[in-house]
């Protein structure tokens, strides 16, 4: 289910993966192929994580990059489900092929 929520997204943010909705910043984010596959992904680790183990893990590995990098928003794009959802936003097929815990994959 995708909601929409203009004031919540800071900066240049304009969607989030809220198990089991997207929120996105403008209803013409829907057409937005990529940021859509991008959500989608984001979804599947949720769910695979069994939803609140994903935010958690998210929030300690943003927390450990960002003391280690010094950077909020580099910390952010170097978290290892950023860099799968970035990596496959491009490929609509993605999802179909998807190996459980891909994401491990990008810890590195």
């Amino acid at each position: 289910m995708i909601l929409i929520f203009k004031y919540i997204f800071p900066g240049k943010y304009v969607g989030l993966a809220l198990w089991p909705f997207i929120v996105l910043k403008s209803v013409d984010l829907k057409e937005d192929h990529s940021l859509m596959n991008h959500e989608r992904i984001h979804l599947r680790q949720q769910l695979e994580m069994l939803i609140l183990p994903f935010y958690l893990w998210y929030t300690f590995e943003w927390l450990v990059r960002w003391i280690i990098l010094g950077n909020a928003h580099r910390a952010y794009r170097e978290l290892s489900f950023e860099r799968e959802a970035y990596a496959h936003e491009n490929d609509p097929d993605y999802l179909k092929t998807r190996r459980p815990w891909s994401f491990f994959g990008y810890l590195a």
